[in-house]
């Protein structure tokens, strides 16, 4: 049953939205929905004679929509392919941007798409941010680095090993999680921050093969950018949760993107492996969390992958301490949850 408040809110924000639209000269537009984002967000698409936009519908105090616009303006000034913003309203949450289509990579990977030439057009995407000035950063972007990644991966232990185990964790076996990340990142060798687009998967990643070079790669979804590894985005994008992406491929784009930033190859593949193993570790605490707090079983289905993709990661040695402690805490049989 929806509530008379619940019924007043969406009025209130459809009334809200109307307004904007017409402030931004769109009144005249057919609306209909497009995508609910796992967030409050949400996005409408809007036609006329003229062409189309997309609304975006973030309420405060929720949402924020000045990231988006910071990070988003920043990727244009850098020549790459983010939406084109026509107005904002920040105080109430509304964003009118340029509409990038619907062909995501998912999309058209799913109907036949040249893998290699995507996962190629995207590795060429993080190329050139490593390449911009600064590496592609930002002042005061927050850092995912250090104690940032540990709490990340903490879902590991605190959702995960009590779903495989029937019993909550004990506070050794948390600290001692937490002391083998300490280890592991202290085998980390330096390297310079770049911008990191956190998110960076076939599900945020657009192909517009009418624009040439990196611009062929649309980017959605990148307003939680920080500052981080130059491995990350790499990982997010060839280690997807979601998708299995051909060893080929995953081999080719990591030596595309040694070649073109001249980056040491084995310390580069160090920091690769531990970046792959914080963010797989998280995304299967993560997984768990969706499923016992927000009530989304769907997620599951994807751990036996993430699981390989940890397993791997963990047989470099500088990951040894977490291998020892997973292979205590989390031996094979409970590996298995979300398993066909």
């Amino acid at each position: 049953m929806v509530m008379d408040g619940a019924r007043s809110s969406t009025s209130d924000r459809s009334a809200l939205r109307a307004a904007f639209i017409d402030r931004a000269g769109w009144s005249d537009a057919d609306e209909r929905p497009l995508a609910v984002d796992a967030s409050f967000r949400k996005y409408f698409r809007l036609t006329r004679s003229g062409g189309t936009a997309v609304v975006m519908d973030a309420p405060p105090p929720q949402e924020d929509i000045r990231p988006f616009v910071r990070i988003g303006r920043h990727l244009l000034a850098m020549k790459l392919s983010a939406p084109e913003i026509f107005a904002e309203d920040p105080a109430n949450g509304f964003l009118l941007l340029e509409d990038l289509g619907d062909d995501t990579f998912a999309r058209v990977l799913a109907a036949g798409g040249d893998e290699a030439e995507l996962y190629g057009r995207a590795t060429d995407v993080l190329v050139a941010a490593h390449a911009a000035p600064d590496h592609g950063l930002l002042p005061e972007l927050s850092r995912y680095e250090g104690e940032a990644l540990i709490d990340a991966a903490m879902l590991l232990a605190e959702w995960y090993l009590p779903e495989a185990t029937g019993r909550a964790a004990t506070m050794e076996e948390i600290e001692e999680y937490r002391a083998a990340w300490r280890s592991a990142l202290a085998a980390l060798p330096p390297s310079a921050s770049t911008l990191m687009l956190r998110d960076y998967h076939k599900d945020n990643l657009m192909w517009l093969p009418k624009r040439p070079g990196v611009r062929a790669c649309g980017l959605l979804d990148f307003q939680d950018a920080q500052r981080g590894h130059p491995a990350y985005d790499l990982v997010s994008l060839i280690e997807d949760a979601r998708r299995d992406v051909a060893p080929a491929v995953q081999a080719a784009c990591t030596q595309r993107y040694l070649a073109t930033t001249g980056l040491d190859a084995k310390d580069f593949r160090t920091g690769f492996a531990l970046m792959a193993a914080q963010r797989h570790a998280r995304i299967i605490g993560l997984f768990v969390r969706l499923l016992r707090r927000d009530g989304k079983p769907e997620y599951l289905q994807h751990l036996p992958r993430v699981w390989r993709l940890f397993e791997r990661s963990l047989e470099h040695p500088a990951l040894e301490p977490l291998r020892l402690w997973v292979d205590r805490h989390l031996p094979p049989p409970l590996r298995r949850i979300g398993a066909p």
